[in-house]
């Protein structure tokens, strides 16, 4: 059974001395109560078995000093129970014992007590009340565990199996949480794990290894990226984790279908996408432009084979957990909840929905991002649901792998003509942490400041007027990001979850220096766009002032100028004459009789918008972006775009280099949202 097993995974010491290294020594005061180590070793007839596995890698003495730490620690009989189901494992007989050389404590090798010890602690404080919402967490080993509630008990569980039976034993050093089993953790790959579910996913692992991509998806870190010279205190990853996410129906959807065989799966694929791109009536835009040829026949690994296209589609080339798949932080409670994702099937995006607390992928309602109300959402009978969506099956399903997650989802998954006529085929706003899957797969996306200032050894940088729990992003870490000029583009990532910032999700990247960058657009179905920015505004010579570009690569010879260079410094005037601002158009719309349409217009025309009502500045401070006059979308092109490649290019148009830059958002809105005949596109 895959919960009573796992493979070792041999990690070398040196992988953890950074971990002593970055230690945050501000806790350097003489204990009056228990630390972590103590509370163990008190307790030895219930903690000696994991106390011993700490002490051989040395973490009793890092547990009995310094530090804020979160300590999950099993029973003696926890401990027991799991090295037996190593030392017998009947299932990975490829590695004997599972990396042990004789039953009991004794055959744990080192780094096996490496793989457990750290496996179990976490380097910020991390209390049951946040447990108990369900968060996936990075461990000191670098992977993450999940949690979730047991329906039944409603204790906190840990990785979907270790139970925790003593929360919130507050320490001198941090918190401790007595956990039932040692927090099970798989070592495969995420195609291996896959294959360790015969009786949820032989159809859809049979599609994976026929189509080659069992083969493919082993990507686990990569470190060529280019180093730099003075991260100004900010914490800079010294290697770039990767991995995978997949969307996978069971074998049991499958049947439901009539599939019940690989040739069943074929069919079905062959039925979806043989006709997706014939000229004129394809829809699968980017295969249609490009001419490509689909295939109807037995060459699987061609990836323009329909059950290799079927299979791709299933597939996002980064690790995105269940509890981090769509993202709340100040979105207001009346909106739906979304997220946008690309996948493998090469430039085609999906669409994941929240919705009464489920998950739906390509959820469908008509007339999506308009309305035929002022400040409002619209009336109901204007969103018919179209398409319910294919629904994941939930936070407890989910199974993780060493290097990705499997969502198992209810039905049949495809990217049909609905999607991009369909789904897609609204007002796509795009957080700008969503463009990198690097963000997903290194946990950087919505990371807390403590957890950044752990990472950083409990330090913040300074870089001029920026300061705080900012992560250093160095040159060439994301696949789709371009730095043309070295050190003089300093990017940054803030994820503000502890702040009050005016920004989507909470969340920016920030440039210092005379920056010049491109980073590749998210790839949307064949139309006319407005391609708008959204950024808050900074006075004082905070911000800086910037021309765009856009080009189909991300060489400097394709790229052509859009409009003229925006000033992000100029702050809108808050007039209390209700006069608009001269460059901007913003005035306070709450004080108009008219809820701000006329001045929306006005302000369209000189190529901005206020900021949407779908969210809040900071969280649930009834402040909404569109009240704030920082708050801002610059329309930076409106033009045709063809599926496939484009890259949006910075450049700084000033010589000082303390200037920052600023993003936060981008929109996509197509023109019969934007310029609709019969509603108009919402506030929201």
């Amino acid at each position: 059974m895959w919960m009573l097993c796992a493979a070792l995974f041999t990690i070398p010491y040196s992988l953890f001395t950074s971990c002593k290294e970055n230690i945050d020594e501000s806790n350097l005061y003489t204990f009056t109560g228990e630390t972590i180590e103590d509370y163990l070793l008190n307790r030895s007839e219930k903690f000696s078995s994991f106390n011993y596995i700490l002490s051989r890698i040395g973490y009793d003495k890092i547990l009995s000093a310094y530090g804020t730490y979160t300590c999950f620690a099993p029973t003696n009989e926890a401990v027991e129970q799991y090295l037996d189901s190593l030392y017998n494992d009947p299932v990975n007989i490829e590695i004997p014992h599972n990396g042990m050389t004789q039953p009991g404590l004794e055959g744990l090798t080192d780094s096996l007590c490496e793989d457990i010890a750290l496996f179990h602690l976490l380097n910020t404080e991390v209390l049951g009340v946040n447990l108990g919402n369900g968060m996936t967490i990075k461990t000191l080993l670098g992977r993450d565990i999940t949690t979730s509630i047991d329906p039944n008990s409603g204790a906190v569980l840990i990785s979907n199996a270790s139970s925790i039976t003593s929360m919130d034993n507050e320490l001198e050093n941090g918190v401790l949480h007595e956990i039932d089993c040692v927090i099970r953790r798989s070592n495969k790959l995420v195609a291996g794990e896959m294959e360790n579910h015969p009786e949820s996913f032989s159809l859809f692992s049979q599609a994976l290894k026929l189509t080659g991509l069992a083969d493919s998806l082993t990507e686990v870190s990569r470190t060529d990226f280019d180093p730099v010279s003075d991260t100004h205190g900010f914490y800079m990853p010294e290697k770039c984790e990767l991995g995978y996410t997949i969307f996978a129906e069971t074998d049991d959807v499958l049947a439901e279908k009539g599939i019940t065989s690989i040739e069943d799966l074929k069919e079905y694929a062959d039925d979806i996408y043989a006709n997706c791109a014939i000229p004129g009536t394809g829809w699968y835009d980017y295969a249609r432009n490009h001419q490509i040829q689909v295939s109807t026949g037995t060459d699987y690994k061609n990836p323009w084979n329909t059950l290799s296209m079927f299979v791709r589609y299933h597939i996002l080339k980064f690790k995105l957990p269940y509890d981090k798949i769509v993202n709340n932080h100040n979105q207001i409670s009346k909106v739906t909840l979304v997220e946008y994702y690309e996948t493998m099937l090469p430039y085609t995006l999906l669409k994941v929905t929240r919705n009464t607390g489920k998950l739906y992928l390509n959820r469908w309602e008509a007339n999506t991002s308009l309305t035929n109300q002022v400040a409002e959402l619209g009336t109901k009978d204007m969103h018919t649901l179209l398409f319910e969506g294919i629904e994941l099956q939930g936070n407890k399903a989910q199974i993780a792998s060493y290097n990705g997650y499997i969502h198992p989802i209810f039905g049949m998954l495809a990217y049909t003509e609905s999607v991009p006529h369909g789904s897609l085929n609204e007002r796509l706003r795009i957080d700008d942490a969503s463009f990198f899957g690097e963000m997903m797969s290194n946990s950087f996306r919505r990371i807390s400041d403590s957890e950044v200032n752990a990472l950083n050894g409990g330090k913040t940088g300074t870089d001029g007027d920026l300061s705080g729990s900012y992560i250093r992003i160095p040159p060439r870490f994301f696949e789709h990001l371009v730095i043309y000029n070295g050190d003089d583009t300093r990017l940054y990532y803030l994820s503000g979850q502890n702040s009050g910032w005016s920004n989507y999700q909470g969340d920016e990247f920030n440039c210092k220096g005379k920056y010049d960058f491109a980073l590749r657009l998210p790839p949307v179905p064949d139309g006319t766009y407005e391609l708008r920015i959204g950024y808050t505004a900074e006075g004082n010579e905070q911000r800086g002032m910037l021309q765009f570009y856009i080009g189909s690569s991300s060489e400097l010879t394709t790229m052509k100028a859009l409009d003229i260079p925006l000033d992000m410094r100029h702050v809108s005037a808050n007039n209390a004459n209700l006069e608009p601002d001269v460059i901007t158009g913003w005035c306070d719309w709450t004080k108009l009789d008219d809820k701000g349409v006329e001045t929306d217009a006005n302000m369209r025309n000189l190529g901005y918008m206020r900021g949407p009502l779908y969210y809040t500045v900071g969280v649930n401070s009834g402040n909404y972006a569109r009240n704030n006059p920082k708050d801002l979308r610059r329309i930076i092109a409106k033009q045709e775009f063809k599926q496939g490649e484009y890259w949006l290019r910075f450049k700084s148009v000033l010589e000082a280099d303390h200037h920052q830059f600023h993003l936060d958002y981008i929109e996509f809105c197509p023109e019969n949202v934007y310029n609709n005949t019969l509603y108009v596109e919402d506030m929201y």
